[in-house]
């Protein structure tokens, strides 16, 4: 595989990982599961195409066409991922919502279903701004950092 493809794909990897720490930070309880989740801080998606487009600049260089389609390629992933999937997050909140008051109206005795995850639509779906800010810069620090090691490794 190359170089390039496994930057982004550790660098996936990590951002996903960093989730579990950062919202031990906040909720106090470890949960593993962010690990597989979309959402939170750092963005991933940001983080890969970051790290993708600051390995092939370094390689390549910023004048080369390799660097434009990373470069357009990514922003349209962090844009879609902090506007088109935050608003469809924002809206199965909405419609969450609107579930459950809808069977209060309806008097409807609670068997717990809406308690239940798979009966709900998935809330974390995009990310704030910042989440995508700060997947951008671990993306450019880690495509930044693998271009220096593997210069490294040749010159060994």
């Amino acid at each position: 595989m190359n170089r390039a493809i496994q930057t982004a794909l550790c660098t996936i990897a990590l951002a996903q990982f960093l989730k579990i720490p950062l919202a031990k930070r906040k909720t106090k309880k470890w949960d593993w599961s962010l690990f597989f989740e979309t959402g939170g801080m750092p963005s991933s998606h940001s983080a890969g195409v970051a790290s993708l487009a600051t390995y092939v600049a370094l390689k390549r260089g910023v004048q080369s066409i390799d660097f434009a389609l990373a470069t357009i390629f990514g922003l349209i992933v962090m844009y879609d991922a902090q506007g088109v999937r935050h608003q469809a997050g924002e809206l199965a909140i909405r419609v969450n919502e609107l579930t459950e008051e809808i069977e209060k109206i309806k008097g409807a005795p609670d068997d717990g279903k809406l308690d239940r995850k798979e009966e709900l639509l998935r809330e974390r779906l995009g990310h704030q701004p910042i989440e995508v800010i700060g997947g951008a810069f671990l993306g450019i620090v880690t495509g930044g950092l693998s271009y220096v090691i593997s210069r490294w490794k040749r010159s060994l």
